[in-house]
């Protein structure tokens, strides 16, 4: 059973600015299930924040996000559209050069509404800390293992993205130039993430089961959630390495946190932490706002999909030329 809901929506960036602590607090209280959770089925999107830096970018240095009203929030806006609107002419190339990626009025983020000047928002810098002595080793390690090796030299060189296979965690919930639906439905016991992009779904339960043994990786990790009050809380470790969110390690463990704030609207926040990757856990968070008008489309990746045969074809044209 899906129930839609409508009510008001984030606006600023102090709607969104963490209190007591890192975890939102909300006096929203939302409707429950018949088995007694609290409710959060529904059709959501997070479009309106693309475009939003993951880090406080360099010309707001000095600032907070406190310091970002609806006055503050409406400049950055502005020029942000403006961005997206010029860059918008260039995603599907021209009638000569056909990129495949279709004309740019299909595209989600030209108008998007960001409610934030950046997205993380702990540590308070606004941003990611520095990585680990462990983290530059396997660095040096991966580069040094693909020494001589070109982008496109085979199929595998290319990311799971690329060729339609997983945008693991938190990719499939960042915001992109498309494809940013999401639909989460409930059972008593289980929570059912279901992602636009790559069509991915998670199964998330919710009774108090143990993580799956070490040894068993996924792209989207082993997720395993519970409730904080109306909050679902979801732990997810066991990420495969072929997906480690930024270089992480199999020490991951990404905590993410589902708080419905007003009728229409939770607040996600995911928190990270390796202590093999980062000198300290950081955090990031949005609003996914719900929208049963945007639900979302088939994912047919591999359907008339000429991108990665196109890369590849590419690279071998351009050796021929040297």
């Amino acid at each position: 059973m899906l129930v839609a809901l409508v009510g008001s929506s984030f606006t600023s960036a102090q709607s969104l600015a963490p209190r007591a602590g890192n975890a939102a607090r909300s006096e929203y209280t939302p409707l429950q299930t018949p088995w007694g959770e609290p409710d959060l089925q529904g059709i959501y999107t997070n479009a309106d924040e693309n475009g939003t830096p993951m880090e406080q970018p360099p010309d707001l240095a000095g600032k907070r996000l406190e310091d970002f009203g609806e006055k503050e929030m409406a400049a950055l806006r502005a020029d942000r559209q403006k961005r997206a609107q010029a860059g918008a002419r260039s995603i599907g190339g021209s009638s000569e050069e056909d990129t495949g990626a279709g004309p740019s009025h299909w595209y989600e983020h030209l108008q998007a509404n960001n409610s934030q000047p950046w997205l993380v928002f702990d540590p308070p810098s606004g941003k990611i800390p520095p990585i680990t002595a462990a983290a530059r080793q396997r660095t040096a390690a991966r580069q040094a293992a693909r020494k001589g090796r070109g982008p496109a030299d085979s199929w595998t060189d290319r990311s799971l993205y690329d060729r339609c296979i997983s945008l693991g965690v938190p990719g499939s919930m960042t915001p992109m130039i498309y494809g940013n639906a999401y639909d989460i439905t409930q059972g008593p016991g289980f929570v059912a993430i279901r992602y636009e992009m790559i069509h991915e779904v998670r199964i998330i339960p919710t009774n108090n089961s143990s993580h799956l043994s070490s040894a068993m990786l996924n792209y989207m990790g082993d997720a395993r959630g519970r409730w904080e009050g109306s909050t679902l809380v979801v732990e997810t470790t066991n990420f495969h390495p072929l997906i480690a969110f930024r270089g992480a390690s199999e020490k991951l463990k990404v905590t993410e946190r589902f708080t419905p704030v007003a009728a229409n609207t939770l607040r996600w926040e995911i928190r990270f932490d390796d202590p093999d990757t980062w000198e300290q856990s950081w955090a990031y968070a949005m609003p996914l706002k719900r929208d049963a008008e945007h639900a979302p489309y088939e994912y047919a990746c591999h359907e008339g999909n000429r991108g990665l045969a196109n890369i590849l074809s590419a690279a071998r044209a351009e050796e021929k030329k040297q």
